[in-house]
């Protein structure tokens, strides 16, 4: 369950609250844009680390067999301290294969520095596998 009180901010399609009723989890380790050999995708490219970024997080979804809708929590960290870049994050993401993981309970987090060289983004998902 999804819940947004009326008594808090409105949201850009993330919800305050996510409510999960006991049963089987899954945390997936921050998905960041590499390829399967391990390289940096799009040096430089917020959009093209973002693309990769989301199809990693696909793959690891299927891989438990859960879809962007079994998704709970998510964090998203931007090497960026610039609003305007973490909201064209936030607007990528959104409309990516992976959008409906990010309006269940989301935060997007402005860092100086991500675990590898060059990389812009990462993103941190908490799943509710499906019966």
């Amino acid at each position: 369950m999804r819940i947004n009180p009326e008594q808090l901010h409105a949201t850009p399609g993330y919800h305050h609250i996510t409510v999960v009723e006991a049963g089987r989890t899954a945390y997936l380790a921050g998905q960041c844009p590499l390829d399967r050999e391990g390289s940096l995708v799009g040096s430089g490219s917020l959009d093209i680390q973002v693309d990769q970024v989301a199809t990693n997080a696909l793959v690891a979804l299927g891989a438990v067999g859960a879809r962007p809708e079994h998704v709970v929590r998510s964090v998203i960290y931007v090497c960026s301290g610039d609003t305007g870049a973490l909201g064209a994050v936030w607007r990528r993401l959104t409309d990516s294969v992976i959008g409906p993981a990010f309006t269940t309970a989301s935060t997007l987090v402005g860092v100086a520095q991500l675990g590898f060289e060059g990389q812009l983004v990462e993103v941190d998902l908490t799943v509710s596998l499906p019966r």
